[in-house]
């Protein structure tokens, strides 16, 4: 399965983003409000600067303590994160989240931010993918 499918399949709710200047704690309410693990850090909206997730507001917190919220997300983001296409193999996508233990892959197309994958997504394509495969292989066996 093709990135592209899994992002049809997650539907047109766009890419949730903030700027690099956006402080850590309306980083926060924004990752709880909407009920996802990460953001693209993107100062335009359309490059990736950057991602911050949970994990690396709670690492923040657990080392320096309640300062963390003040702190502007561009001090915390991983830079350069791993990024996908839209023609990436979902096998190679999750080998590589695996790999580097992350859980948010920003999709660029074209220099420009076309979209997120989180290893949820990927891991649930891979699943619907063996059952299809299942599925006809059962079919064959049986002679449909």
């Amino acid at each position: 399965m093709l990135v592209q499918q899994i992002l049809k399949s997650k539907g047109d709710g766009g890419v949730v983003t903030v700027t690099p200047d956006t402080r850590v704690s309306d980083a926060a309410q924004t990752l709880a409000e909407r009920r996802i693990g990460g953001l693209i850090v993107s100062s335009d909206g359309d490059t990736v600067d950057g991602i911050i997730s949970e994990r690396d507001i709670v690492r923040s917190l657990a080392l320096r303590g309640a300062k963390t919220l003040e702190e502007t997300v561009e001090a915390m983001m991983t830079r350069n994160p791993v990024c996908c296409s839209r023609q990436d193999k979902s096998d190679a996508v999750l080998a590589r989240m695996t790999e580097g233990r992350f859980r948010h892959m920003p999709v660029i197309e074209d220099g420009k931010l076309a979209g997120i994958v989180t290893i949820g997504d990927v891991v649930k394509a891979r699943l619907e993918e063996l059952a299809m495969e299942k599925d006809a292989l059962e079919g064959m066996i049986m002679g449909y």
